[in-house]
């Protein structure tokens, strides 16, 4: 009679114990800490499945996942074990990664806050006892810096609360601040004097300005957008001539050029049509524009939304 072995017997046999809710309230009241088990109803032990895939998309597995509800309140929470024979340094970050993935799959499943986590590590290896720590901030060179940041509240750069005087200081971010601030709140316009001074200081690139400013007559509620942007590129020598060339083409070609075409043609399908035209020939002719300025190619998809196809064919003949 031919011996059946299985490419990972540890593995193997330990899943095929600790699968049985009976051994694994056994074992959970061997190794769970008095004041984590004393809020876990083990009874209500479930096996849930524990493979993941990560922001790679590369499948990875813990060896056994539990939920379990919770005593003094009502909800539940996770016991994840993972089973090693062979000691990892970074085993307690491999932990921490199962636990964060089991959160995701909670909130994935319409719970509105993360779940706590347990997790616990079985070793059975050769090496005894075992040489590395399970403390996840020990993964890190700098233990005391990793503490710091991951003990404390994250860094919030919440511009919304910031006074433009403050933001006028802060040199090559501010014109990001300034319009990023404002842009649901207020007309764009009444910006117009901090806009100019900024571009004044010549602290960006035209491609920066370029995209500032499609993403201003996207984003944006000038009440006059093709007169806003000519004003600034009037006060902007170092600037003029990218800013012009976006509001002459997006005057002359742009979205209400299209709108009114369909309009035009007395049916709604021919509204939509001509609007979508307009915008596409706009775009097309703004791109081309861009292009022989020497604007990057990677700038030009962002601010006009065309394909690289649609962008390699603008000088085919």
């Amino acid at each position: 009679m031919s011996k059946k072995f299985t490419p990972t017997p540890h593995d193997s046999l330990f899943k095929q114990f600790l699968s049985e809710k009976e051994t694994a309230k056994d074992f959970f009241a061997v190794w769970l800490p008095d004041e984590i088990k004393s809020l876990c109803d083990l009874d209500s032990l479930k096996v849930e499945s524990g493979s993941f895939i990560d922001s790679e998309m590369k499948n990875y597995q813990s060896d056994i996942l539990y939920s379990v509800k919770t005593t003094k309140a009502k909800g539940y929470f996770y016991l994840l074990i993972e089973h090693q024979s062979t000691p990892d340094k970074l085993m307690a970050w491999r932990l921490m990664r199962y636990s964060m993935a089991s959160m995701q799959k909670h909130l994935e499943a319409g719970h509105k806050q993360l779940p706590l986590v347990f997790p616990i590590l079985f070793y059975t290896g050769e090496q005894s006892p075992y040489p590395y720590s399970t403390n996840w901030l020990d993964c890190f060179h700098d233990r005391k810096l990793a503490e710091c940041i991951y003990t404390n509240s994250f860094r919030l750069a919440d511009v919304t609360t910031l006074d433009d005087g403050d933001i006028m200081k802060h040199k090559r971010i501010a014109l990001l601040e300034l319009i990023q601030k404002h842009i649901r709140r207020r007309d764009m316009t009444e910006l117009m004097n901090e806009i100019v001074t900024l571009l004044s200081y010549n602290y960006y690139t035209d491609n920066q300005v370029i995209t500032m400013f499609n993403y201003l007559i996207q984003e944006g509620n000038a009440k006059k957008p093709m007169e806003f942007i000519t004003e600034i590129a009037k006060q902007s020598e170092k600037h003029e001539g990218a800013l012009m060339t976006i509001a002459q083409q997006i005057e002359e070609i742009g979205i209400q050029k299209g709108m009114q075409q369909g309009i035009q043609q007395g049916k709604a399908e021919g509204r939509q049509e001509g609007k979508i035209e307009g915008e596409k020939q706009a775009s097309l002719k703004i791109a081309r524009q861009l292009l022989e300025k020497g604007v990057e190619r990677d700038i030009v998809k962002l601010s006009t939304g065309l394909t690289d196809t649609e962008l390699k064919n603008l000088f085919k003949d």
